[in-house]
């Protein structure tokens, strides 16, 4: 779950904490949660509706500050880093949706169905949502190499990496 909460939320800021959070709302609804079909679909949609309140409310504060402020930081230098570290921080711009499509499919290795389940979506947007969040981060990554294709391993295989246990792929 912390993992997850990691991933959504685009740093570890925060991670444990919103698991932590996510694991006592899951133990106040235990007597849901141990009925549910997929407790662990459960689990993870706790998570995820957790981290989309947080980012949303990152999103208002961000927007209280730059009302109040009158300078902004606006240059950012390109850290001359591993790819992992690039898809992070590619993640962090797509939109939550794109972003849960993706990282669930592909760093947890859930099928369409569970991801679906987990984020409380259909099948189909689920397929849309995670086809036009690869192809926003082979753009960004792209971008961010010089216009170039992005190096090998591509962003699937990357993300992939970004979960500890994952094995390798099962052609999904």
């Amino acid at each position: 779950m912390a993992r997850l909460a990691h991933l959504l939320l685009g740093s570890s800021d925060g991670a444990d904490d919103l698991a932590a959070d996510a694991l006592v709302a899951v133990w106040h609804q235990w007597d849901r949660v141990r009925a549910a079909e997929h407790p662990a679909a459960y689990a993870r949609g706790v998570v995820a509706n957790l981290a989309r309140s947080r980012i949303r409310s990152l999103v208002r504060e961000r927007r209280r500050v730059a009302l109040f402020s009158s300078q902004r930081a606006d240059h950012v230098d390109d850290p001359d880093v591993s790819a992992v570290v690039d898809v992070q921080a590619a993640l962090v711009r797509l939109p939550f949706r794109k972003r849960a499509c993706v990282v669930l499919r592909h760093a947890f290795d859930l099928s369409e169905r569970e991801t679906a389940r987990t984020l409380g979506i259909s099948v189909g947007t689920v397929k849309s949502q995670t086809s036009r969040g690869i192809a926003e981060l082979e753009r960004l990554l792209g971008s961010a190499h010089g216009g170039a294709r992005p190096p090998v391993p591509g962003p699937q295989e990357t993300v992939r990496k970004l979960h500890p246990g994952h094995a390798g792929g099962n052609g999904r």
